[in-house]
């Protein structure tokens, strides 16, 4: 999970530089006629990517460490806002995509290439958003912005004085930035758009529970920690940014939970949909456009349905040979002996394991823990995403709360670390891409990725192989339902009731698991289609490039390949593997 890049469509409104798009071409380009067409595309791109990070604080300081590089003067201080403006966003998007099909395609190198297919796809398909006002949650028990911000403002780095400033200014404003929640979940529930009250009672209890203890709170002790190792400060500052930290806590960000919490509270029992969007108008329509813009993936959903399908067929036929071989595999997973000597010996096991099938590369990494406070709402495991310019720190988090093995845990690891989320970052940053390809969050592609790596990794273990493939082909059924399932609840208009028959059909016969299973559907559509179905997407890939090539197809030459075109819609992806 990049928490980074899950909240950079939610800090950063689209809200382009319509100046830069519409007038600019004789300021910022009235020289350009003397560059060839690839410089001036690199040069347009450029100029998008630095007007696009400018827009929020905390989404310049996780890309930049050092605007100053870039020729970013500083600008106020802003947690942005959360607002609904399609239209003027709309707008400016058919500009972007007029903007990118004037140059010639033909005369720009292949890397640009790529730029020029990702982001012409990735504008037109916003521009749909305007279809669908106020149909986007923004909030959850575990993925809402609510839920994730505690950890950005925690792993927010502090370079140099003004980053402390810029952080203490953004603490004070998040009070106003929750504020604009509020109002936009009024506006959702005015428009029979908000949650139901199981999604409504998570969040609150989530909120609580983070603000339980104010005096002692997680950004308290955070904050102290990073300021005690800031080399560049003496020791009265330390202790005035102490105080300053700690006064921002309990006089706004304590207050803006504790004013989320009330004014959510008021609006419980006005959901008027308990079931999933295709119940909403144009709930279907809006299903499609998010496996577009969430996931990446163009195919119809009767067609995404038949890949579920025919993948859950193949993976229930082999379990059952392996255990027509091996009945004892279900008490074996059940009762694993594998064990780790700890996270870090597990990652540099994972790092020689996985030279064989994927192209070297070393990264520096730290492993950190998810605080109490935070523990029964987050997942399992996340990794964050550096800022560009640097990097570094890569940093993964472990959730205790939800540990259940040792080799769970491994091939967590590996689906965060090695050869998953950081490897996949490191890797697509060393081929030196386009800036402007660090904008757009392709969840489906970066999730995918790290789910595709799982079976590699359950290979690698040091357990019996029939067990390990066992366990991975449980997984891949596992995800493989919840992701018909999120088809179903929300293209095909099943209800509860149509889940647990689906399911019964599966042996699982627990009503309460059922239900949980169902909710987390309700409250997150299309997020475990970002992990099955992007997954699915690579395995296809990899079974076409081997048709195609025989004898001749390379394994590490594949990935090499997928790595390098790095994070994009799988359309394009496709088309620079040469097969379509």
């Amino acid at each position: 999970m990049k928490i980074s890049a899950y909240l950079r469509r939610f800090f950063l409104p689209l809200i382009l530089i319509f100046s830069f798009l519409a007038g600019s071409s004789a300021g910022l380009f009235s020289r350009q006629y003397i560059l060839s067409e690839d410089r001036k595309f690199s040069h347009y791109t450029r100029q998008i990517f630095l007007n696009e990070i400018t827009s929020s604080t905390l989404n310049l300081h996780y890309t930049l460490a050092h605007p100053e590089d870039y020729g970013i003067r500083a600008a106020s201080v802003s947690l942005g806002e959360v607002k609904e403006d399609n239209e003027t966003a709309c707008s400016i998007l058919e500009n972007y995509e007029q903007g990118i099909r004037n140059f010639s395609y033909d005369q720009l190198s292949e890397e640009n290439q790529i730029t020029f297919d990702t982001l012409l796809l990735y504008f037109h398909t916003l521009q749909e958003s305007q279809n669908y006002p106020y149909m986007e949650e923004i909030l959850s028990p575990s993925l809402g912005i609510q839920a994730q911000l505690p950890v950005l403002f925690a792993e927010y780095t502090f370079y140099d004085k003004q980053d402390i400033e810029d952080y203490l200014a953004l603490l004070c404003q998040t009070d106003r930035y929750f504020q604009s929640i509020v109002e936009y979940e009024q506006e959702r529930s005015r428009r029979g758009y908000f949650m139901n009250d199981t999604c409504l009672n998570g969040i609150l209890t989530q909120c609580s529970e983070f603000i339980e203890h104010p005096e002692s709170n997680y950004l308290i002790g955070t904050f102290e920690d990073k300021i005690k190792t800031a080399n560049f400060l003496s020791k009265k500052e330390r202790q005035d940014y102490i105080e300053q930290n700690q006064s921002a806590v309990l006089k706004h960000l304590i207050p803006a939970y504790q004013l989320l919490i009330k004014n959510l509270a008021q609006l419980q029992g006005t959901c008027q949909n308990e079931k999933g969007l295709f119940y909403f108008p144009n709930g279907k329509e809006y299903y499609v456009y998010l496996l577009k813009t969430e996931v990446g993936v163009y195919d119809s959903p009767d067609s995404i349905r038949q890949q579920l399908f025919a993948q859950l067929t193949e993976d229930y036929t082999e379990m059952g040979q392996l255990l027509s071989r091996k009945p004892t595999l279900v008490s074996d997973a059940l009762h694993s002996s594998y064990k780790l000597e700890s996270p870090e010996s597990a990652v540099e096991e994972l790092q020689e394991a996985f030279a064989s099938d994927f192209p070297a590369l070393q990264a520096e990494y730290q492993i950190k823990y998810v605080d109490d406070s935070l523990e029964n709402f987050l997942s399992p495991a996340f990794y964050l995403t550096p800022p560009v310019d640097t990097m570094s720190p890569n940093t993964i988090y472990i959730n205790q709360a939800n540990r259940t093995s040792d080799l769970e845990l491994y091939t967590t690891l590996a689906h965060e670390g090695f050869p998953g989320h950081l490897y996949q970052t490191q890797y697509f940053h060393h081929s030196k891409p386009n800036l402007s390809r660090y904008l757009p969050n392709f969840s489906g592609y970066i999730e995918g990725w790290a789910t595709y790596v799982e079976p590699y990794a359950y290979s690698y273990a040091k357990e019996d192989s029939d067990l390990t493939r066992f366990l991975w082909l449980n997984r891949s059924i596992n995800l493989c339902l919840y992701s018909l399932i999120d088809l179903g609840t929300h293209y095909y208009g099943w209800s509860l009731e149509n889940v647990q028959h689906y399911l019964l059909n599966f042996g699982i016969t627990n009503e309460q698991i059922v239900g949980q299973i169902y909710q987390a559907i309700l409250e997150n559509p299309v997020n475990y289609m970002k992990y099955y179905l992007g997954y699915l997407n690579f395995k296809h890939l990899r079974e076409e490039m081997q048709t195609l090539q025989g004898d001749s197809f390379q394994l590490k030459k594949f990935h090499e390949q997928i790595l390098s075109i790095g994070p994009t819609q799988f359309p394009v992806l496709r088309k620079h593997l040469g097969l379509s």
